[in-house]
């Protein structure tokens, strides 16, 4: 489909301007800079053209921008950082007037948007795991500066890859919230799908107070844990933590030890957890995580990233031995997107989701956003690229 830069046909494409500004990283652990890109006068077959409301930042971008992802994902800069997003529809390619769960889609229609999996590779026909497509379009890692251009959430314009599964966003879903939801509470979605079952005798601990780690509290309590630890620190967070249903909260501030911290979960329990989901990231945590669990019991590592410099060392006896489960989470795809929609929807009254996504940041202070994420003093922060 060809783009004009005037209004066509209702519900199929709106006026467009020729560029979109984007905040841009450079160089690793500088500021973003602020850039003119081209608006795409082409849509694929399948892809749709979107004016970002909402970037929300990840840690996945604070690690992106100061240069400690590591060998995650590959890339070649200058790249658009951001990937949790909501987009309003301004332009619809061919065949793309449905979500991927058939609800029509039209101009102005907010949607959530996953990374483009091919569809066709053992991993996405066979497997039915698309997160671990090799040959996966990825948001915030493709160079801005060939076509498509806007492939990044930090920008005024995002184009959706022909293969990524689409969402429209409930109205009653705030856009803040949604954009929150579109990484961090669909890869908790995610871990809690493959964990399994939380029957309501079981313990749960959740290492980290981070975004994942407050979502994964408020979903270990809404399936009926008996109890919900949640680990981490600041003390603000654990208070979050609180009203999202945990029952108990162990701060690493107050037992900074990493050998301390399974005794003090053992002696809150009387013995291991059923089930510990880690979402912390912090190198000491696996195996602090693997002795919190109980014998039998399960262990979903999705907080950590494979970074060069970080290894470390354990007895794969004692997974033996205790007969653990112990599991990973790559990421999420659409089904958990709406999934995590509909948890917003249905628990609005429930949880203050405004407590995660106080602040909001235009294009020009992005940089000072993921300094502020990176520092702990924000925990999900907002761009706004159109000052919405």
């Amino acid at each position: 489909m060809t783009l004009t830069r005037e209004t066509t046909a209702v519900g199929r494409q709106t006026k467009l301007p020729e560029t979109s500004r984007a905040a841009v990283l450079t160089e690793f652990g500088e500021s973003l800079e602020i850039r003119e890109l081209p608006v795409p006068t082409e849509l694929e077959p399948g892809a749709l053209l979107v004016r970002i409301l909402a970037s929300s930042i990840c840690g996945s971008d604070v690690h992106l921008w100061s240069g400690t992802l590591g060998g995650s994902q590959a890339m070649e800069l200058p790249v658009i950082p951001g990937h949790e997003m909501v987009g309003e529809i301004v332009a619809v390619g061919e065949g793309a007037d449905t979500d991927t769960f058939g609800s029509d889609l039209s101009i102005g229609d907010r949607i959530l948007y996953t990374h483009g999996s091919c569809g066709r590779c053992f991993h996405c026909a066979v497997a039915n795991q698309p997160t671990l497509c090799a040959d996966r379009r990825y948001y915030m890692f493709t160079n801005c500066e060939r076509p498509p251009y806007l492939v990044g959430g930090f920008s005024e314009y995002c184009y959706v890859f022909p293969q990524s599964g689409r969402v429209k966003v409930p109205d009653a879903v705030d856009t803040a919230w949604a954009s929150a939801a579109s990484c961090a509470l669909r890869t908790v979605v995610h871990s809690f799908d493959r964990i399994g079952r939380i029957e309501p005798w079981q313990n749960v601990v959740i290492q980290g107070a981070g975004p994942l780690g407050l979502f994964a509290t408020a979903l270990a309590s809404r399936a009926g844990a008996a109890r919900v630890i949640t680990i981490g620190a600041p003390d603000n967070r654990l208070e979050i933590a609180k009203a999202y249903g945990a029952t108990d909260v162990l701060s690493v501030e107050e037992v900074p030890s990493a050998e301390e911290r399974p005794a003090a979960v053992r002696s809150l329990l009387g013995r291991g957890a059923d089930i510990v989901f880690e979402f912390s990231g912090a190198r000491s945590a696996f195996l602090e995580g693997l002795e919190m669990v109980e014998h039998g019991g399960r262990y979903m590592v999705t907080g950590q990233i494979a970074k060069p410099g970080e290894e470390i060392s354990f007895l794969p006896g004692v997974i033996t031995r205790r007969q653990l489960t112990v599991m990973g989470t790559w990421s999420g795809h659409i089904n958990e997107y709406w999934k995590s929609l509909q948890f917003m929807e249905q628990t609005k009254g429930q949880y203050d989701w405004d407590l995660l996504t106080p602040n909001r940041y235009s294009l020009e202070r992005a940089t000072e956003a993921l300094r502020r994420m990176k520092a702990q003093e924000d925990i999900k922060p907002i761009i706004e690229p159109s000052g919405s």
